[in-house]
């Protein structure tokens, strides 16, 4: 019997970035699920903080070297890799000059929202699901952490619906803690669009925040993890009137569990 395969689309993993809930959930979940015998691939961005050498990353050439267009401007996919030998567990980087050779994540050093965090967004989560397409690896669970992972479900059951890879894919995604209050910019919902698309789902991204951009994901993915015990108001209100298969908070004592038995039942397992 062939193992499942989980892809996990990660904002943050320790020890490549600090401490966090959600950086240590993407450091030993995915170890976890490797360990519960399902076959992973794990994808996080590349962002300017992360120490190249000491965490020994390094470019692997056969999956660089493809270009994404984001509003009419060609922008270089460069892969690196880097290993966590104590989980035996590869993380992919993705990584562009443009979008993460900077000193910071999200915000710069005045603590000033980066203005095309709209576009870093989308470059992130086409270069994951183009990546994978080289990989030529068809995840069955695709599961999100943070927002800069938001329009993976989207890109995965609309603009590569028809790819025999991602047809049967279930998504899942987490719901963080993560807000941010500051809008994107007003041509978001133009620069997302991939065939596939179409107007009415380009309604979520017309004037896109933190929780718009957070409901579009929920809405395209078939299963919601609450990620952190608190989250903004307004998207926990939203989530208790779905129809969709959603995991309470859980501890860390037990989250590698839940979280795979979760997968399981969206297997039918």
């Amino acid at each position: 019997m062939e193992k499942a395969r989980v892809l996990f689309v990660e904002q943050a993993i320790m020890p490549y970035l600090k401490e966090t809930p959600m950086s240590r959930i993407g450091r030993y979940l995915p170890q976890g699920i490797q360990e519960k015998g399902k076959e992973i691939r794990t994808f996080m961005p590349r962002f300017g903080n992360i120490n190249e050498r000491r965490n020994q990353l390094h470019e692997v050439i056969r999956l660089s070297g493809m270009n994404l267009i984001i509003n009419d401007t060609d922008h270089p996919l460069i892969i690196k890799v880097a290993s966590i030998q104590q989980a035996r567990m590869q993380i992919y980087f993705i990584d562009n000059e443009d979008f993460f050779h900077r000193k910071f994540t999200i915000r710069d050093k005045a603590n000033k929202f980066y203005t095309d965090n709209d576009e870093r967004s989308i470059f992130f989560s086409r270069g994951v699901l183009e990546t994978v397409k080289k990989l030529g690896w068809g995840p069955d669970i695709v599961h999100c952490h943070g927002w800069i992972s938001a329009l993976v479900p989207l890109y995965v059951k609309r603009a590569y619906k028809d790819n025999p890879l991602f047809s049967d894919s279930k998504v899942i995604y987490s719901v963080y803690n993560d807000d941010f209050s500051e809008g994107f910019r007003k041509d978001f919902d133009k620069k997302i669009k991939l065939p596939g698309i179409t107007a009415k789902d380009l309604k979520y991204y017309k004037d896109a925040n933190y929780v718009s951009l957070t409901k579009a994901a929920i809405e395209y993915a078939d299963a919601v993890i609450m990620g952190s015990e608190t989250i903004n108001p307004e998207l926990e209100a939203y989530i208790n009137t779905l129809n969709k298969p959603v995991l309470p908070f859980q501890p860390a004592d037990n989250y590698i569990d839940a979280y795979n038995e979760f997968y399981d039942s969206l297997l039918g397992k």
